[in-house]
C-alpha cells in the first residue's frame, strides 16, 4: 500500500527538541495558523482553499427529487470526498484509506449533524419534490490540515451557492432558470469551522495546524469543530496520548479564538465576490443596452 515518506530519526529528534523549546521549523508561532487563501469561482457554489500547501476544492450541485418517505417535509443534504493520487501518493483510485473515512464522517458531523444547513427550507412540495444538495470535496493537494480545509471549503461554498428559482402552481412544480428568475441562496442556521490541534510531549505541547511532517510526528490530535458565536458543535479525539482537561480545555478556547478568524476570511471574500459579481452584471447590462 503507498504512503507518505517517514522523516527519520534524526529529523524527529531535531523537531521534537525544537517544539519543547516552543519553535517551528516555519517559524510560526504554537497556536498560529499557516496562510490561508480563499477563491470563490465565478460559477455558484465553487470554493477553493489553500492552507499552505494544502488545497481543497469544493462544488455544489443542486437537483430536484423526490424526499425520503419518513422525511416528507426534508431536502436531502450530502458530503461526498475524493481523495486523488495527485494530492498525495498515499491515496489510491478506488480505495478508500482510514484518513477518507475519518474526513467524511467529521465533514458529517461538523455540517450536515449539527444542522449548518436548513434541510427544511429545502421542501418544494411535502412528500413529493424536495432539492437535494450534494457537496462535493476534492483534495488536490496535500500537505496536513485536511479537515480544517475542507470545512472552510464546504462551508464557503454554501454560503456561496445559489439556487434556482420554483414556483407551485396546483401541484405543478416550474423550475426556473438563472436568466429567468434570480436565483436563491441557501438558508444556513449558522457557520461551523473545523480546528486541528496536536500534541507532542504527553501533551505538554499543543500546535496549530500542523505540517505534515510535524503530523506524522505527534502523539495525538484533537477536532474542534465551533461557530463564530462560540457554540462548539463537536470535540473529536480519536485514541493517541491522554491529555489532561486543562489542556483540552486550553485548546477549546485557542480554536474558539481561531474560528472567529476563518469566518472572518470566508466573509470578506463573499463580500468581495459579491462587488464583483455587481461590477460585472451592470456592464452586461450596459453593453445589451448598446448592443440594442
Amino acid at each position: 500500500m503507498p504512503r507518505e515518506s517517514e522523516p527519520s530519526l534524526n529529523e524527529r529528534a531535531f523537531v521534537l527538541q525544537a517544539l519543547r523549546e516552543n519553535v517551528r521549523m516555519d517559524g510560526r508561532a504554537l497556536n498560529a495558523f499557516r496562510n490561508i487563501n480563499l477563491i470563490l469561482g465565478d460559477e455558484y457554489g465553487v470554493a477553493d482553499v489553500h492552507l499552505g500547501k494544502t488545497r481543497v476544492l469544493a462544488r455544489i450541485s443542486a437537483e430536484v427529487i423526490q424526499p425520503f418517505p419518513d422525511r416528507k417535509f426534508d431536502g436531502v443534504f450530502t458530503i461526498s470526498t475524493e481523495l486523488s493520487p495527485m494530492a498525495s501518493p498515499a491515496f489510491e483510485v478506488g480505495r478508500q484509506t482510514d484518513q477518507e473515512t475519518l474526513l467524511s464522517r467529521l465533514l458529517e458531523k461538523a455540517v450536515r449533524r449539527s444542522n449548518a444547513l436548513d434541510t427544511e427550507s429545502l421542501c418544494i412540495l411535502a412528500g413529493q419534490k424536495c432539492w437535494s444538495i450534494r457537496v462535493d470535496v476534492h483534495v488536490l493537494d496535500y500537505d496536513a490540515g485536511l479537515i480544517d480545509a475542507s470545512c472552510m471549503a464546504v462551508i464557503a461554498a454554501l454560503q456561496h451557492f445559489r439556487r434556482p428559482e420554483v414556483s407551485v402552481e396546483g401541484g405543478e412544480v416550474t423550475v426556473f432558470t438563472l436568466a429567468e428568475r434570480v436565483p436563491v441562496p441557501l438558508a444556513m442556521l449558522h457557520y461551523p469551522f473545523c480546528v486541528t490541534l496536536s500534541f507532542f510531549h504527553g501533551g505538554e505541547v499543543v500546535l496549530v495546524d500542523a505540517t505534515l511532517q510535524e503530523q506524522q510526528m505527534s502523539e495525538g490530535e484533537m477536532v474542534v469543530t465551533a461557530n463564530k458565536h462560540g457554540e462548539v458543535c463537536q470535540i473529536a479525539k480519536f485514541g493517541g496520548v491522554p491529555t489532561d482537561a486543562i489542556v483540552l480545555l486550553g485548546g477549546v478556547e485557542m480554536a474558539l479564538n481561531r474560528v472567529g478568524q476563518l469566518s472572518s476570511i470566508v466573509s470578506r471574500a463573499l463580500d468581495q465576490n459579491s462587488k464583483k459579481s455587481g461590477i460585472e452584471s451592470m456592464a452586461a447590462e450596459l453593453t445589451d443596452e448598446n448592443e440594442r
